[in-house]
């Protein structure tokens, strides 16, 4: 009897020991080839430096290779939930592959916090949560500045994708609230390698600026296509373009242009009083003490906000429930949800039941580049 009952406890003691030791484990769908890679790579590099842990509990990442492709998205989205069985998944930093995997994740009741600045019907993001700044708060910010440089008239030169299409939808009634016009508005695909058919278009409107929507690499081709053919305007760029990038393969083409950018990447020129100075300038020293100076990237800075996220929900949702169970699943989106303000590099997010983007209208922040760089205006 009494072996019997060693037996018992010996078995019960494995039970409990590997139940409390299962790892936390996240799905991670970045484009790491193909044309959204200046996007991926860097969120990449910054995920190699998450921790091991995070209240106690080991975490795993499980990181694809999405190939900036919607169809690779979902099946790696499929293969998270079915497979692995993840209780978190990141990504995609390409908002078309982004949406692919949304269904997927919601269908599965696992949160999904995505890098890009995805959009959903109303209502159907109960389980989606982005780290991009919305381009409705981006737009914001442009389009004071545009008011503030006296432009009266805009072209638009943008991805004919789910990207391009949400900043040409935000940006206009930013415009017309403003009394500014669309005068040519012109798209292009992310695989294209030239523009111009649209850039003469676009030259012959003459607007006083061109709103050129890219992202990474690619954003620099579209603005050389303008140089070649004469544009001697403003240009603008989202935040897509905030990289190093856009100054390496532009050059001379893209100096003095306005690029809007979160936070993350400006912590050296913030303000004291900034809420995200802090954040900022811990990221960029963490990033170039592992990769080297001056290799801070926009798109890494959301990566770090992505540990920043899990660092303060993972704890909450611990207490609820076991990590690999449908109801941890469900309590790190309740936690997402519930976590309240929260500093980020990027800015000051607070998810709300009725809001999964966060981000207020102060968030964007405007800057130049000069000399190569981006300079905060």
């Amino acid at each position: 009897m009494k072996n019997k009952k060693t037996l018992l406890a010996l078995i019960a003691t494995a039970f409990t020991s590997t139940y409390a030791l299962a790892d936390i484990k996240i799905g991670v769908s970045l484009s790491l080839t193909g044309p959204g890679s200046g996007l991926g790579i860097p969120m990449q590099k910054q995920l190699q430096l998450f921790p091991k842990t995070i209240a106690g509990e080991k975490v795993t990442l499980i990181v694809l290779d999405d190939a900036t492709d919607p169809g690779k998205g979902s099946a790696n989205a499929r293969r998270f939930v079915k497979e692995d069985k993840v209780d978190i998944i990141y990504g995609s930093s390409i908002t078309s592959v982004a949406a692919a995997m949304m269904e997927i994740a919601s269908e599965a009741g696992t949160a999904q916090v995505a890098g890009s600045p995805v959009g959903s019907p109303a209502g159907k993001d109960k389980w989606l949560f982005r780290l991009a700044q919305s381009n409705t708060v981006m737009a914001h910010a442009m389009v004071e500045h545009m008011k503030k440089q006296g432009v009266k008239t805009v072209g638009f030169l943008g991805y004919t994708d789910a990207y391009g299409q949400q900043w040409l939808e935000a940006v206009g009634p930013e415009l017309e609230k403003a009394g500014i016009k669309f005068v040519a508005i012109e798209r292009f695909a992310r695989t294209d390698t030239s523009v111009t058919p649209q850039a003469i278009k676009l030259t012959s409107a003459n607007p006083n600026a061109i709103l050129v929507v890219a992202s990474g690499s690619g954003a620099a081709m579209p603005q050389l296509g303008l140089v070649e053919r004469g544009y001697k305007g403003k240009v603008y760029q989202t935040h897509a373009a905030a990289t190093p990038d856009l100054s390496r393969l532009g050059g001379k083409a893209v100096e003095g242009t306005f690029v809007v950018s979160g936070p993350a990447l400006l912590g050296d020129q913030l303000p004291d009083n900034h809420p995200s100075k802090k954040l900022a300038l811990d990221f960029v020293q963490k990033f170039e003490a592992e990769y080297g100076a001056n290799s801070r990237n926009q798109f890494a800075g959301h990566a770090y906000d992505f540990q920043v996220a899990m660092e303060k929900a993972i704890p909450l949702a611990l207490k609820k429930a076991k990590p690999g169970t449908a109801e941890f699943r469900s309590a790190v989106r309740d936690s997402l949800e519930t976590m309240g303000r929260t500093v980020f590099a990027h800015g000051v997010m607070n998810w709300n039941p009725s809001d999964h983007w966060g981000y207020t209208l102060e968030t964007g922040v405007m800057t130049k580049v000069v000399d190569g760089k981006l300079k905060v205006e």
